[in-house]
């Protein structure tokens, strides 16, 4: 983990950097739906989520929330979203991100963690496969309406 960097839980006024953050990684402006994707989720009770701070700056975030039971599942911990500055890729970010969200998750009693990656998404799975997730028994189905 590089050095001065500082992780803290999330708050509402974050929402500005992280945008930065992901219009960043896309290199393009992220959606006004994705910037009251990430308001809604930082508003609800179940919501939760850290950054990490370097000089003072957001250069990284993740998102996540515990979900009651469902589709057959027990309560379990979800990333809904995680995003690291590309000019701070690979020194270790989303990893400490990811088990600070674990460390939580746990402690509330939360053992299943799950989250949705596309498919073509290769850093991603990746990243996920690199801090312990597999394959989920679930298979993510589309219907296009037109």
């Amino acid at each position: 983990m590089e050095k001065g960097i500082k992780i803290r839980k999330i708050r509402a006024e974050d929402v500005s950097e992280i945008v930065a953050i992901q219009e960043s990684i896309l290199q393009k402006k992220v959606s006004k739906k994705w910037v009251q994707m990430v308001e809604h989720r930082l508003k609800k009770q179940e919501a939760l989520g850290f950054v990490a701070l370097k000089d003072g700056q957001v250069v990284g975030f993740i998102i996540g929330e515990i979900k009651g039971e469902g589709f057959g599942l027990e309560q379990s911990g979800w990333i809904e979203v995680v995003g690291v500055h590309p000019r701070q890729m690979g020194v270790g970010i989303g990893r400490i991100l990811a088990e600070k969200l674990f460390s939580f998750f746990k402690k509330e009693g939360i053992r299943d963690i799950h989250t949705a990656v596309r498919w073509d998404a290769g850093d991603m799975l990746s990243f996920f496969k690199a801090i312990g997730f597999d394959r989920s028994p679930f298979i993510n189905l589309r219907k296009h309406l037109d």
